[in-house]
């Protein structure tokens, strides 16, 4: 649709040579563009889509390829029996063979696109042995690509073509290598051959093809005569060292085990797999078959039968190459130090459905399970009834290898597609519009034994033939949440796949990234507020897709080792980029953190820290992120480079290939200054003494608190140890967690006499609320509470000098006077700085470290294996930027942004950097989104300040611009926006006793006036009293869609695109100059620009939106509905 926008319409033919259900006996059909959803709803539905086109991406052929015929001809469960009724000793199977749906071409392309498409099918797809196409019609010019496969039966009402691998990639020979192969071969080892001599030494690869018996294989292929490939395979390993270096308790330790006896056989070679050493050249003749392929059927057919697995290990920043496409990946043990991946194949499955005759074989495989009950009573009524309890469609399956069952899966229909819809982005990976909702289902349970799992997307497409599905969906629930939902359709309890199966799953299906939602006023829309189906509220969970096109694409496998220490906001920024990158399975993300992954649910009672606003319990639920990431709770001690780990206080050590440092600023346990501070003459009083590390043990009530773990295990404390009980709680700093802390302790029922406010001096006082109203305000809010609050106070002396636990008593020295405070509790907030730990491991390693760890404008250290951001970081000096850092912008912004640093170093698809950028120029990077704030402070208020990024040091001073003012602090309802010279939000500051719409009000940053419809001229006239109700009417409401910032981009490419006779805002103006120049009359913008094209545009591109978001969009009318 965006690439015909803007273009006059013109007719444009399309040769087709084949659709199915065709018009005529051999007529050529000729189809216009703009009647093609037939064609596209084709091509959605496949299994996958080729399209032929130039280098300028004019499209010249494209197809459309499904896993059975069409349904006119046979249901498309049941097209195996039918190829039966068909000769030529073909065996289809449906893993082997595809189906032809649809070709269409330029004219004088059909038959050239038609095989390359051929061919390009055959190669991606390196199981695929026959591509079919079933019609009613003979086709003559169907017979240069196809051979017509002659029916046994004369009854047959349709005919049958083929069209086989090896008439498009003919297979290269295979043959045993010979010693005089060497030469060829050390050209095909190429730069690979360095560290092999050095490991096995110089003649390594003469005494491999020389060794070969009975238990060695060596195999070289040829194209032409020409060796393009190697490969080696051996029936010696050694197991122990295997078994203690992977788990592989789940392959019984790759030995086999005596049925009668119950006992392990010896490690005889017939027990053993098979170690499989594989490289290739690249092939001069792209019609060959690749060379994978070819050994990949070497290896299964050729070599000895009596095997059980074949291994192959690979160097672990070895890129994937496709033969391991058909392996399955075994996990590494934690205490691993081996610098290889192993992964293990076995034997081809199938799937069917159920039957009664397996109950016994699923009993036996679910014997060990938790979940066998659930397993079972599912399984029993869907051979009793076919449906669930509650009367939805159930569907249940057997993957099976020679005639034993070795894994279940069991679908339902799925009833809330809208809510999927609405809460979650899955028309990232298909176009909803062309599903039927019965075609939608969920996965209930998935087990398979871990030796098979490599084959889970087959048995996913499988199950979408056999079930008649298109899209299949997976609800992981977190498990902190499994005891809110009871027995509900979305219990984890019920529904939840076996652990080991998970991760099959997971591997297999893509994330769906969740969808920011409108907080909805209900009320106040009623009959037009959205569905109940989309606002209700269910149990958290995360949603994991496939669908028909999904299980043909493979994802890229990366094995590099990436560590992120720190699980800050750009930490998690970062590692939800890289796992929600749909083509990528990231294998080795580790994330070290010293209390693990904030993803624990948390109550209001635990709020002591103020919020970015980055991420939130829900958030973390619907992300999901501990399913993609190894996470090591534990703290870094050392950093080894030349040996790439991390060193950990626990003695345990974590190998990388990339490090990431995000480990941020911490509150640090109060530096005592001398004590002749107490003594020193009135106004001599220096906040800038030096600082000296805390080295004694910490006394039990005295907190810093850095993160959410912290703040549970001071709730816990507070309600054992102070709530209930005598004593007073003093607060030491100047910053917003002051304050959002005494909240806290006052919603826990501490009485504000209790609580004592220190704020410490400094050189450059200025408040941490930018504004001068909610200052006010919460200084009021703690005279009413009447806590203490003292100000330029400086600490010196803890328990009079004593080193005894607990505290009981502080001092501090003040310009005038000493200050001492009786304390049950004492809470540090005045200095955050980087952890000493991170600094000794950082500078031990030899890391530039200039106050903070220095980095250039794409995150590098002077080590190109370690990358870092946020506060932890400055810029080089080179920059001279020494007023901006990483802090001045939005954290989850600063972590995409270093994720599109880190992805081209793995992703294939992306361009690799030669090295480090040459930063000639010395600028820092740029970042658009606001800095936010927020959290509850003194008197109930919920505090929200979204500002656009500023320098670091940067006074506060009269902003350019206007400001728009409603309510009061006093009443409650204070809500200020700071205007631009532009007119654009720059700033916004609510602070409210109700609860904030906060990601309503995020929207509005960076929104223009007019846009928020016409915002100073309604306020100039006096109609804005209360900004809360204003932007809670239905007009603004579209302003707060998760897609709203999709259409702007799209206005905004009308605006300035001039195209097809449209008027572009320039061309307008300036014709506006032109006119002016030429006469006194001239026209005005808006009556130049309604003239132009670019206006009706305009005016499709609004309705389009509005009818495209129509569920979440009720309250708009659409024209036609009135």
């Amino acid at each position: 649709r965006k690439q015909q926008k803007g273009h006059e319409r013109r007719k444009s033919y399309l040769f087709l040579l084949l659709l199915e259900s065709g018009k005529s006996h051999g007529e050529t059909c000729l189809i216009e563009w703009n009647d093609f959803f037939s064609i596209s709803h084709c091509s959605e539905k496949a299994n996958l889509a080729v399209s032929l086109s130039t280098a300028t991406n004019e499209v010249l052929a494209h197809a459309s390829f499904s896993d059975h015929p069409t349904e006119e001809l046979v249901d498309q469960a049941c097209w195996k029996n039918l190829l039966q009724n068909h000769a030529n000793g073909l065996k289809f199977t449906p893993m082997n063979t595809l189906f032809l749906h649809l070709f269409v071409a330029q004219p004088g392309f059909s038959i050239g696109g038609a095989k390359e498409i051929m061919r390009t099918v055959f190669n991606a797809v390196v199981e695929l042995e026959y591509i079919c196409l079933l019609t009613p019609y003979r086709e003559a010019a169907l017979e240069k690509i196809f051979e017509p496969v002659m029916p046994v039966k004369e009854e047959v009402q349709y005919s049958a073509y083929v069209c086989q691998r090896h008439n498009y990639c003919p297979r290269l020979r295979i043959r045993s290598a010979r010693v005089e192969d060497h030469d060829d071969l050390m050209h095909i080892f190429a730069e690979q051959i360095t560290p092999l001599v050095e490991s096995h030494g110089p003649y390594f690869l003469s005494e491999l093809i020389e060794a070969q018996d009975e238990e060695n294989h060596a195999a070289v292929c040829e194209s032409e005569g020409a060796v393009v490939g190697f490969v080696s395979v051996s029936g010696h390993m050694d197991l122990k060292l295997f078994n203690k270096w992977f788990e592989l308790e789940e392959f019984e330790g790759l030995r086999k085990t005596n049925p009668a006896h119950q006992e392990e056989k010896p490690e005889e070679p017939q027990s053993l797999g098979e170690e499989t050493n594989v490289t290739d050249a690249q092939q001069s003749d792209e019609a060959k078959e690749p060379v994978e392929v070819s050994f990949k059927r070497h290896i299964h057919y050729d070599v000895p039968q009596d095997r059980d697995f074949c291994v192959i290990s690979v160097p672990k920043l070895t890129p994937e190459f496709p033969l391991l496409q058909s392996f399955i990946r075994v996990a590494p043990r934690d205490t691993s130090t081996c610098s290889q991946e192993l992964y293990l194949c076995h034997r081809i499955l199938e799937v069917r459905v159920a039957v009664s005759s397996d109950i016994p074989a699923v009993q036996s495989l679910t014997e060990s399970l938790g979940q066998r009950e659930s397993i079972s009573e599912d399984l029993d009524l869907f051979l009793q009834a076919r449906k669930d309890q509650d009367g939805t469609a159930l569907q249940a399956f057997v993957a099976q290898v020679d005639g034993r069952v070795v894994g279940l899966i069991i679908i339902r229909d799925e009833e809330d597609i809208e809510f999927i819809r609405a809460n979650f982005d899955v028309e990232r990976f298909m176009y909803f519009s062309h599903h039927q909702r019965e075609e939608h289902g969920r996965l209930c349970h998935f087990f398979l034994n871990p030796i098979f799992q490599h084959h889970t997307k087959y048995i996913f497409r499988e199950v979408l033939r056999l079930a008649h599905k298109s899209c299949l969906y997976f609800l992981l629930h977190p498990p902190h949440y499994s005891h809110k939902v009871g027995k509900s359709q979305f219990s984890p309890v019920k529904k939840r796949p076996h652990l080991h199966s998970l991760a099959a799953v997971l591997n297999f299906m893509v994330p769906v990234s969740p969808r920011r939602q409108i907080i909805y006023p209900l009320e106040e829309l009623g009959i037009n507020a959205p569905s109940q189906q989309i606002t209700k509220h269910q149990a958290l969970f995360a949603l994991y897709h496939t669908n028909r096109k999904l299980t043909m694409e493979p994802k890229v496998t990366i094995n590099a080792r990436i560590v992120v220490v720190g699980a800050s906001d750009m930490g998690l920024a970062l590692l939800e980029a890289l796992t929600f990158c749909p083509h990528l399975r990231f294998n080795n993300l580790t994330l070290i953190s010293t209390h693990g992954l904030p993803d624990r649910c948390s109550d209001d009672n635990m709020r002591f820290l103020a919020t970015s606003h980055c991420y939130n319990d829900q958030d973390q639920a619907r992300l999901s992120l501990r399913s993609w990431i190894s996470v090591v709770t534990g703290k870094m001690k050392a950093i080894d480079r030349e040996a790439k780990h991390v060193e950990l206080m626990e003695n345990g050590k974590v190998k990388y290939d990339y490090l990431i440092l995000c480990t941020g600023l911490q509150y640090q346990m109060p530096s005592l200054t001398s004590t002749d501070a107490i003594t020193q003459k009135t106004n001599s009083l220096n906040p800038n003494q030096p600082r000296h590390r805390h080295t004694r043990p910490v006394p039990s009530n005295l907190f810093t608190l850095s993160d959410q773990h912290d703040c549970s295990h001071v709730h816990q404390w507070l309600m054992d140890n102070f709530v209930d009980l005598t004593g007073d709680a003093v607060l030491y700093g100047n910053t917003i967690d002051v304050f959002t802390c005494v909240e806290t302790l006052m919603c826990l029922g501490v009485s504000g006499r209790r609580i004592h406010v220190v704020h410490p001096p400094e050189d450059n006082p200025t408040s941490c609320f930018p504004n001068g109203s909610v200052e006010h305000a919460v200084k009021q809010a703690l005279e009413k509470e009447e806590v203490h609050v003292h100000h330029d106070c400086l600490l010196t002396q803890i328990n009079d000098g004593r080193h005894t636990d607990p505290v009981t008593s502080v001092t501090f020295t003040t310009d005038t006077q000493t200050l001492q405070l009786e304390c049950a509790v004492f809470f540090s907030f005045s200095h955050k700085t980087v952890d000493y730990d991170a600094f000794k491991a950082i500078n031990d390693a030899c890391l530039v470290f200039d106050g903070r760890l220095v980095i250039d404008s794409s995150f590098h250290t002077n080590d190109p294996s370690i990358y870092a951001a946020g506060p932890l970081t400055k810029y080089s000096r080179r920059y001279h930027a020494d007023q901006w850092s990483d802090s001045c912008f939005n954290c989850k912004e600063v972590g995409q942004s270093l994720a599109s640093v880190v992805l081209p170093l793995c992703d294939p698809t992306l361009e690799r950097p030669a090295g480090p950028p040459s930063d000639h120029d010395h600028l820092i990077p740029t970042y658009n989104q606001a800095k936010i704030q927020g959290g509850r402070l003194p008197g109930g208020y919920n505090y929200l300040h979204v500002t656009k990024p500023t320098a670091i040091g940067n006074k506060i001073v009269a902003q350019k611009g206007r400001d728009i003012v409603t309510g009061r602090t006093e009443t409650g309802n204070y809500f200020h926006l700071h205007l631009s010279s532009h007119d654009v939000v720059e700033s916004i500051t609510c602070l409210s006793q109700n609860t904030l719409p906060v990601s309503d009000l995020l929207c509005l940053y960076r929104k223009h006036q007019l846009l928020l419809n016409h915002l100073c001229s309604r306020y100039d006239e006096g109609l804005v009293h209360d900004m809360y109700s204003y932007f809670r009417e239905n007009w603004c409401l579209a302003l707060y869609h998760d897609r709203f910032a999709d259409f702007e981009q799209e206005v905004q490419q009308i605006m300035d695109s001039g195209e097809n006779g449209s008027v572009s805002i320039q061309e307008a103006l300036q014709k506006i100059v032109d006119d002016k120049a030429e006469s006194d009359q001239s026209m005005s913008l808006s009556e130049v620009f309604q003239k132009s094209e670019a206006y009706s545009a305009l005016r499709k591109s609004v309705l389009d939106y509005l009818k495209y978001n129509r569920y979440h969009l009720t309250m708009y009318a659409r024209p036609g509905l009135l």
